[in-house]
Formats: structure tokens, C-alpha cells, sequence
């Protein structure tokens, strides 16, 4: 519990500075910083629509964010869950419009279980194997595959076997037996949200109580003693993308099924993006992942209401998040810096012996 909490110290602090910093912005512009953050607080949980909008938002984060934060655990930066998002995506769209005749039930479970497993192999396979195997590294092999991801589903609708006849490139709409049911009518929070919450116990429960988690975790800490102890590496490497480009193709399933309903050219979701600031924000917790997405979500919906009430630009809450990056990085880094200059000062003493 004591390091749990220790654990959040630093996002405390980080949001809180991120937030002063922008209310020094607003004066400087001759803007109301009370007015404009209550403006946003109330646009984001001023009544019950604009809380349940925050909550839909908040859902793509949530799986994405801890698809990132269990590639971060086994050691891994998996920058390419956005590209991951859109083959869920599409994956999902397509079995959702071209398979009928299937009850409610099975149609919605299919659709998500072939979203996650193409995106699960999108990330597994390519990136997974070429670290595992050849050293190639994933911050490279995961964003490439992301821009492959986002121009397939350009072609995919522009010119390819999911376009719609018609003047705007996107897919048909799914069939009513594909779509999530809503939980408050006339928002777009649907059951995504209890999937979840569900995926989020289901990643810790993985993470700290089954072997598996123990072995990724190691991996992740160090990945020569792991190899010492008796664990397949490259194995739980290849798994440990694959996981994470499932949670990300979970992400595009469920928004698709129960927000957007078809796929469109212009889509550009930027959750796979922000879902890398999430889970450093949430130190890789799954727990930690959900109130980290619902912040984030908050700024977003509410940013829009700012900008209406009191004319601070809507743009201010990505110099928000930028700043919160910045800062949360930095104490990254000087614990790095600290743990190097600590080895040394170890190993220097046994040298002179």
C-alpha cells in the first residue's frame, strides 16, 4: 500500500503543476483561470450527459492505456497502439456488417474477439518476433506498423473491399445485432464501459497473482536474470506485444461497436497516442490507468466548454498533457541517472579493493 501510494505522488504533483502552469498561461493572455477551469470542470461533470460523455471517452483510453502499460512492464515501448487501434478497428467493422444472422450475444463477441486477435497478431507477430529474435527495436518496429495500419484503412475505404458506394469514403454501418446497448440513452456511453473495468481487473489479476505476469514483469526488470532464472525471453516478449496490441484492438472494437458504429476515412481517433501518456501518468498501473483516462478524458470533453465560456482555447489541454509528459519523463530520468551514479559508487569501492 505504502509504495502504491508513493506511486502516486508523482502524477499528484504533475497534474497539479501542469494545472498551475496553465492558469499562468491564461493570465498572461487576460484570461479568468477560475472561470475557465470551472468551465471545464462543469463541461466534462456538470450533469449527467457531460459525465457519461467523459466516461465514453474515457473508455478507448482505458484499453489502450493498459495495452501500452503491460508492453512498458515487460520492458517494451509498444508506440504503435494506434496503429493497433485502427486493425481492431477494422477487423471489428468488417465482421459487424458482413457476417448476419447471429444473436446479439455472439455477433458483438465475435466482432471483438477477431478485432483483438488481428490486432494482437498485428503486433506480435512483425514487431514481436523481429525484437525476440533479430534485437530490432520496437519503438521503430511498432510505429512503422502503425503507418502501414493507418494507409491499409485508407485503401481499405477509399478503394478496397470496405467501401460504401458513394461519395464519402467508409464502411456500411454495422448490423443492429453488432452494436453495444447503451447505459444513458442519448449519450454515447455504452457497455464498453464495464468491458472495461472488466480488462482492467482482468491485467492486474494477469500482472501480480498468475505466473505469466510474474515472468513478464521480470522481463521487464531484467531481462539477463530473467534469462538466468529459466525464462524463455524471446517468448514472453512476443507475448507481451501481442497482449498489448490485443488491449489496443479491444479499444477500436468496443468504440466501434458502441460509439461510431461504421468506420470512416477521416477518422483519427489519437487514442493510441495519448494512451502512451496515460500509462506513464498511471506508473503502469492498471488500476492507476483508469483515473489517469478519466483525466484525460476530462480535458477533453471539457476543453470545448472552456473555450466556449470563457475564450481560453480548447488547444490549452494538450499543453496541459504536454507539460504533465514532460514532468512525469523527468522523474523518470533522474531516477535512471540516480541508479547509474549508485552502481558506480558500488562498484567503484570493489575496484580499489
Amino acid at each position: 500500500m505504502q509504495k502504491t501510494l508513493e506511486g502516486l505522488v508523482t502524477p499528484f504533483v504533475a497534474i497539479v503543476i501542469a494545472l498551475l502552469i496553465g492558469a499562468g498561461v491564461m493570465l498572461v493572455t487576460s484570461h479568468n483561470p477560475l472561470t475557465a477551469y470551472g468551465a471545464l470542470f462543469s463541461g466534462a461533470f456538470g450533469s449527467t450527459i457531460n459525465v457519461s460523455n467523459t466516461l465514453a471517452n474515457a473508455i478507448p483510453l482505458i484499453l489502450s492505456g493498459l495495452g501500452v502499460a503491460i508492453a512498458f512492464k515487460a520492458g517494451l515501448f509498444n508506440i504503435g497502439a494506434e496503429g493497433q487501434y485502427w486493425i481492431g478497428s477494422m477487423a471489428a467493422v468488417w465482421i459487424g456488417y458482413s457476417v448476419p444472422g447471429l444473436s446479439p450475444i455472439l455477433h458483438v463477441s465475435l466482432s471483438i474477439v477477431v478485432g483483438m486477435l488481428a490486432a494482437g497478431l498485428w503486433a506480435g507477430i512483425i514487431p514481436g518476433l523481429a525484437k525476440a529474435f533479430v534485437g530490432a527495436h520496437e519503438v521503430i518496429t511498432t510505429m512503422m506498423m502503425s503507418y502501414i495500419a493507418i494507409f491499409l484503412s485508407h485503401y481499405m475505404l477509399e478503394n478496397g473491399p470496405m467501401m460504401q458506394p458513394g461519395f464519402t469514403p467508409q464502411s456500411p454501418v454495422i448490423l443492429p445485432s453488432a452494436m453495444l446497448g447503451k447505459l444513458v440513452e442519448r449519450t454515447q456511453l455504452s457497455w464498453g464501459l464495464v468491458i472495461a473495468l472488466a480488462a482492467c481487473f482482468i491485467i492486474y489479476w494477469l500482472l501480480y497473482k498468475t505466473t505469466l505476469g510474474y515472468r513478464l514483469r521480470m522481463v521487464g526488470l531484467n531481462a539477463r536474470a530473467a534469462k538466468y532464472a529459466g525464462i524463455n525471453v524471446p517468448l514472453h516478449l512476443v507475448l507481451a506485444l501481442f497482449i498489448s496490441g490485443m488491449l489496443a484492438g479491444l479499444a477500436g472494437a468496443v468504440q466501434m461497436l458502441g460509439v461510431q458504429h461504421r468506420l470512416y476515412d477521416s477518422f483519427s481517433s489519437g487514442y493510441g497516442f495519448t494512451a502512451i501518456v496515460v500509462a506513464l501518468l498511471a506508473n503502469n498501473n492498471p488500476f492507476g490507468v483508469i483515473l489517469a483516462s478519466l483525466f484525460f478524458a476530462a480535458l477533453s470533453t471539457g476543453g470545448q466548454s472552456m473555450q466556449l465560456v470563457s475564450g481560453v482555447p480548447a488547444h490549452l489541454t494538450d499543453v496541459i498533457s504536454g507539460i504533465i509528459i514532460f514532468l512525469v519523463a523527468t522523474k523518470n530520468i533522474v531516477q535512471m541517472v540516480q541508479k547509474r551514479w549508485r552502481k558506480r559508487q558500488t562498484i567503484a569501492p570493489v575496484k580499489e579493493a
